[in-house]
């Protein structure tokens, strides 16, 4: 038997990937595309090809699993009945077991705030308004599950950040709002930890502690040059209203309980180092 993993091609999933291998674990990837069978098998998954709507698959697979990693999102407006319905499989499938589940999360769920932790109570903008039940009914499950909610991610040149990657940079909002951020290594190293060490009803912020200004961002990204300050009204023209207002948010995070219970030491080089220096090349 073996971890099911999904979302193994995606950004966080192939970080986790890498982190489970590398810590000895045996992986079972559920994968969509066959296109990216060859990748995932060589990073060291065994590969079984289907979707995560599928859930007579998923409900074997996990009954199979010594265990399941859930990073898979559609991304869309079909998200909440997905994941829904997935994390209802697994927990079908797990319940009377000892084996965990771990359900992706998202720190944006907790709105606005200057030292985010995990009692604090949810204001989730629209984009992720969706979040908070699914995530009670994961919760309330007898099931030993742990939620992981990543700030927002970053490294090798991939998500969210590469919205500065334009010339001029623009910059959105009064620029004074903090992002929690997280490097995708590190995240990876602690969905790993979280997965192997997690207790009943775990739940822990993937935040590494780095919370740059949106104007250090732009500034980093910029390089010197010129950029474009653009109102709240012109953000949610060129992004969409419900990314913008994400985006828009003032969060700052520690993740102070992943690092104090599982020992979480995330190095990565910050998000300012890698505009300024790094994977976001212009």
């Amino acid at each position: 038997m073996a971890i099911l993993l999904t979302g193994a091609t995606g950004f966080v999933g192939s970080s986790v990937l890498k982190n489970l291998v590398g810590r000895g674990h045996s992986v079972i990837a559920l994968v969509r595309s066959p296109d990216k069978v060859a990748a995932v098998e060589s990073a060291g998954a065994t590969v079984v090809l289907g979707d995560i709507t599928d859930l007579a698959l998923v409900s074997r697979l996990a009954t199979e699993s010594d265990g399941v990693i859930h990073t898979a999102s559609p991304g869309n407006e079909t998200s909440s009945d997905v994941d829904d319905a997935f994390a209802s499989a697994v927990l079908a499938a797990l319940d009377g077991t000892d084996k965990p589940y771990l359900h992706t999360g998202g720190v944006w769920v907790y709105g606005n705030g200057h030292d985010i932790t995990e009692t604090d109570e949810f204001d989730a903008p629209a984009i992720t308004a969706w979040r908070p039940a699914v995530e009670a009914r994961v919760r309330a499950s007898a099931v030993k599950t742990t939620i992981v909610a990543p700030a927002i991610v970053y490294g090798g040149g991939n998500g969210i950040p590469n919205i500065f990657r334009s010339d001029p940079v623009r910059l959105f909002g009064p620029g004074t709002q903090h992002w929690a951020t997280v490097h995708v290594d590190d995240l990876g190293a602690l969905y790993a930890l979280a997965f192997e060490q997690g207790a009943q009803d775990a739940y822990y912020i993937g935040a590494s502690g780095q919370n740059p200004t949106v104007m250090e961002l732009a500034g980093a990204a910029s390089r010197g040059n010129a950029m474009i300050k653009e109102t709240r009204e012109e953000t949610h023209a060129r992004l969409g209203a419900a990314f913008a207002d994400a985006l828009l948010l003032d969060q700052r995070a520690t993740g102070a309980r992943a690092k104090s219970e599982l020992g979480w030491t995330p190095s990565g080089p910050s998000l300012v180092e890698e505009l300024e220096t790094g994977s976001y090349g212009r």
